[in-house]
């Protein structure tokens, strides 16, 4: 019988049992792909990543959620890069080569960034009332145009809001989501975001089986928000904190930098919580 080890790390995270929990397996080198989604369904995360050798980076990365495989997204790729210091010795630099490209990340101690190629972005074909019917929000509280955002095929409908309020009152209606909002990939999701001085408050919603998800902490829309920022601001740098996850019990702190060179930064700490073997 097979024997598959992975380990268990939560980032974005400040403590122990904040971030985004994500299962990293070590090597999956012989696995097929039926096999790591139905591993990815069995640990039910947001996401989970399985690492293979590669010839041209650090290591090669698939990410599966329990449905469906992702060609990128920031909180498994950052997560990832820990395990592969720790198990491959490769340092505080680490490549990774996914199915949508290679991404460099670096690390000072348990903190880890990574740089995003700059999103693609098309308008989005509802109005701002249609948009907030879906959010269960007054057109009144949106704070500019909706607009698609895609980083490395990872497309999500970024949603600007005013306030905290606005933030807090989000009650997307599972209906509307589905009939409204889809994506290039024909999924639904919805990344809301309020301006504050530190940065940005966030929350981010997709569709499960009918039903909306909330993500505690969404690296991809965090580069997917550095797009919009480029947009609406053009080479105007940006140092910020995104503060996501505290409706699901689970905060989580992400640093976004857009620099004026276009370069758009993620990152936040990577926490390791423990790992074991999973008998195939």
């Amino acid at each position: 019988m097979p024997e598959v080890r992975f380990r268990i790390v939560n980032v974005f995270a400040e403590t122990a049992f904040g971030g985004n929990p994500l299962a990293v397996v070590e090597d999956a080198s012989q696995l097929d792909a039926q096999t790591m989604q139905a591993i990815a369904s069995q640990f039910n995360l947001s996401e989970t990543a399985f690492l293979f050798e590669s010839e041209t980076a650090s290591a090669a990365l698939r990410i599966f959620t329990p449905a469906y495989e992702l060609p990128f997204a920031g909180h498994p790729a950052l997560g990832a890069a820990a395990v592969v210091r720790r198990v491959y010795q490769t340092g505080d630099t680490v490549t990774l080569q996914l199915p949508a490209g290679q991404i460099a990340l670096q690390a000072q101690q348990d903190r880890w960034r990574l740089r995003a190629p700059v999103p693609l972005h098309r308008l989005c074909e509802l109005d701002r009332r249609q948009i907030a019917e879906v959010l269960g929000l007054g057109p009144d509280q949106l704070a500019g145009e909706p607009v698609w955002m895609s980083v490395q095929g990872n497309e999500q409908l970024l949603v600007s809001v005013k306030d905290e309020v606005a933030i807090e009152g989000c009650q997307p209606d599972a209906g509307l989501m589905a009939r409204r909002v889809r994506n290039v990939a024909g999924q639904s999701k919805v990344y809301v975001f309020a301006r504050t001085e530190e940065g940005f408050l966030a929350r981010f919603f997709w569709l499960k089986q009918g039903c909306v998800m909330e993500d505690p902490g969404t690296g991809s829309a965090a580069a997917n928000l550095g797009g919009w920022w480029q947009l609406q601001c053009g080479r105007v740098p940006l140092k910020a904190q995104i503060s996501q996850g505290r409706q699901t019990g689970r905060l989580n702190c992400l640093s976004l930098e857009v620099a004026t060179d276009g370069g758009i930064y993620v990152g936040g700490r990577v926490v390791e919580l423990g790992c074991g073997v999973l008998h195939l």
